[in-house]
């Protein structure tokens, strides 16, 4: 069974909050607040004093908490001297009664205000904050598509006549034309097989490679020389 620990300072914070409950019941009863009234006032002065404190500890500008602090301890602290034997409790002047009676509305605008204040947002833990992700890297461009265009076939010889007259000449062939993708690609292969093998490519491997027929790979061979 765990054992009631005795704090000196709850003790003293008791003692002092039920005098000072005490002086202000008996100054507000000393104005004509009978009854009920009277024990309402001290209940709304340190509710006062414990609503701008904490309002003080947590707003970023405490200044109006400030001055409704300062005013619930002046009303206190007021009660607690008025009491001590300096006012006459059975002749109590008319600015006190006034003061009592006004201090309800007094501290319902302070309680309200202090309330309603704006709070300052709670700073964003850094542990909470994403992370952005790495930047992704494009992806490749396809290769374009290239259109090869097969040299028309050769003309079949014709048979020498009779008559010992020389043959005719086959037509010439036309000049076989590499487009520019085309090339650029077959140089890059050609740059990897030299990277690879040391060695030139040949004929033979870039046809292999491209899938060209045999005169346009000579043609991108004797360009790529």
């Amino acid at each position: 069974m765990s054992r009631i620990r005795i704090d000196a300072v709850l003790i003293q914070a008791v003692i002092a909050g039920a005098l000072s409950f005490a002086h202000l019941h008996d100054l507000a009863e000393a104005a004509g607040q009978d009854g009920w009234k009277a024990w309402a006032y001290p209940v709304s002065v340190d509710l006062l004093l414990v609503a701008a404190w904490r309002r003080m500890r947590s707003a970023a500008d405490n200044r109006a908490a400030w001055a409704w602090f300062i005013i619930a301890l002046a009303a206190s602290l007021g009660a607690n001297v008025a009491t001590a034997g300096l006012l006459d409790l059975d002749e109590v002047p008319a600015w006190l009664r006034i003061l009592v009676a006004g201090w309800p509305a007094l501290a319902f605008l302070g309680g309200t205000l202090l309330v309603h204040a704006p709070t300052a947002a709670p700073e964003a833990d850094p542990k909470s904050v994403p992370v952005p992700a790495p930047p992704v890297a494009p992806a490749p461009e396809p290769a374009a598509d290239v259109t090869v265009e097969r040299a028309p076939e050769p003309a079949p010889e014709l048979p020498a006549a009779s008559s010992g007259e020389p043959a005719p000449l086959p037509p010439p062939v036309p000049a076989v034309t590499v487009p520019p993708a085309l090339l650029d690609h077959a140089r890059k292969l050609s740059d990897a097989h030299r990277a690879t093998t040391g060695a030139r490519i040949d004929s033979t491997t870039l046809r292999a490679r491209l899938g060209v027929p045999a005169p346009l790979a000579d043609a991108i061979t004797a360009q790529l020389a």
